[in-house]
């Protein structure tokens, strides 16, 4: 078969399947930009019907949830997962990854059509104009109009776009995999809107329905400036990209090395290294308990630093406070994990993190439980302090595991200097945490000594098992030149 040929057919299938596609989007377009014509409508007219439903449904939901603790925390948790803060951070990381991957086009299209959702919600609300639900028992509070859900179309608009973007070079099972998580957490997040009783149900569905619209309005834009670009080839999804840029798309190489070689070996080193940091930390923790914080000189230390605060002081070390928080680490952790696979297109980065925190969370648990050393007898910083026990610190391991991680794959990666400069900057915030800790009372010396063993220990044995990056070829000299032959 000729090129010609080959690049005819390459043209009619991809015609077609953008004529399948559009035939089966179109009836949904129209269906979601009607719906949303008359909900805004009769939102708008204050039709009584709909605004007395609401109403019933959202006093009905709240009351509910207001009788359930445990329900209103896993609410205000999904919740956030549509706030602005947390789509700001994943539309960043994913323009990151496609800059990394040479993709400028779809990363201008992923700042456009999200920028855009976020900046559409509010004119829209403005000239709407409703209030938000008022309840008998409110349980939650935010400010702003109510129709429709900021919520609810921001996290259709900012995880849909990534979902058109990557969706379409996954293999099918992964592809059926992030389309069931992407509905998920959008319908998860509209719905908390609801149980918290921030938003009636019309205002969820207006959300939704607009964030489709926008997503459609968008990607028909995108796909006219590519064909009118030069990419004849591109389908209809922004992720239906030429063949030659697929591979850059996936996470990693359609064929790659295996993650792990010998997977079981790894896991069974893993487990013997545990079991045995385990014994000397829970041994270190027994006998600091025992001999007292008095009699090893911790107490004055932490006493004395508690005697010798100030607001500037305080303030700068809370802000490292945060940073080794539960929160904080998972949130960087996803971050770096993601974006080392941009950087190394392989997986084994972000197994050598996931392997690094995991076995750094169960240690510190399992050593704490055991020990369960009280924690300083001086005025906390924090009063509402986790109800783990004082040895380890789980603040300082958590933190020295992280970025002691990160900066062990930025080291081991590259022989350029600022960037092994960063990798040792990178190494501060454990220690400013570790300031933190003592500073605010919340543990001994001993206890950030402990964290330091665990951490350190646990790293180099997640190194040597993964080994996320492979080793740099060493420079070859260049060969001398041939005697002449005159």
């Amino acid at each position: 078969m000729t090129v010609d040929r080959l690049d005819e057919e390459t043209t009619r299938t991809a015609t077609g399947r953008y004529a399948l596609r559009s035939a089966v989007a179109l009836p949904a377009v129209a269906a979601a930009g009607a719906g949303f014509a008359v909900l805004t409508t009769l939102v708008g007219a204050r039709w009584e019907p709909l605004l007395d439903a609401d109403r019933r449904v959202s006093d009905a939901v709240v009351a509910r949830v207001a009788e359930h603790r445990v329900l209103y925390e896993v609410l205000s948790a999904a919740t956030d997962l549509g706030a602005t803060v947390t789509l700001v951070a994943l539309l960043a990381v994913g323009v990151l990854w496609l800059l990394l991957r040479k993709q400028p086009r779809l990363a201008a299209f992923v700042v456009v059509t999200g920028v855009g959702g976020l900046i559409l919600n509010p004119v829209v609300k403005a000239l709407v104009g409703r209030v938000r639900p008022v309840v008998e028992t409110p349980v939650y509070r935010t400010d702003g109009w109510s129709f429709p859900s900021g919520h609810a179309m921001s996290s259709t608009v900012c995880y849909g776009v990534l979902l058109l973007v990557f969706a379409p070079v996954l293999a099918p099972l992964a592809r059926r995999a992030l389309i069931a998580l992407v509905l998920t957490v959008v319908v998860a997040v509209g719905l908390t809107r609801i149980g918290l009783g921030v938003h009636y149900l019309t205002d969820v569905l207006a959300g939704w329905l607009l964030g489709v619209l926008w997503l459609t309005a968008a990607s028909l834009a995108f796909h006219r400036w590519r064909v009118e670009s030069g990419e004849p080839d591109a389908g209809p999804l922004p992720g239906d990209v030429p063949p030659g840029d697929a591979d850059e798309l996936r996470p990693v190489p359609a064929r790659h090395a295996p993650t792990l070689p010998h997977p079981f070996r790894g896991l069974g080193e893993l487990a013997v290294a545990w079991v045995l940091l385990l014994a000397p930390l829970i041994g270190l923790g027994l006998l600091v308990r025992e001999l007292g914080a008095d009699s090893t000189g911790e107490h004055g230390i932490v006493a004395l630093l508690a005697e010798h605060r100030t607001p500037a002081v305080t303030a700068v070390l809370d802000v490292f406070g945060e940073v080794g928080n539960t929160i904080a680490i998972i949130a960087v952790a996803l971050i770096v994990a993601v974006l080392s696979v941009a950087v190394f297109r392989t997986w084994r980065p972000a197994l050598f993190l996931t392997v690094a925190l995991l076995g750094e969370i169960t240690l510190f648990l399992t050593t704490a439980a055991v020990v369960d050393r009280p924690r300083p007898e001086v005025e906390h910083l924090n009063p509402d302090l986790p109800p783990t026990a004082s040895f380890p610190s789980g603040h300082v391991a958590a933190a020295l595991t992280l970025y002691g991680g990160i900066a062990l794959l930025v080291w081991a990666s590259t022989g350029n200097r600022r960037y092994r400069l960063l990798a040792g900057a990178l190494l501060l915030v454990p220690v400013l945490v570790a300031a933190q800790r003592l500073y605010a009372g919340a543990h001994h010396p001993a206890d950030v000594l402990g964290s330091v063993l665990l951490a350190t220990v646990w790293l180099g044995v997640a190194w040597w098992v993964v080994r996320p990056v492979p080793a740099r070829p060493q420079g070859i000299r260049a060969a001398a030149p041939a005697p002449s032959s005159r």
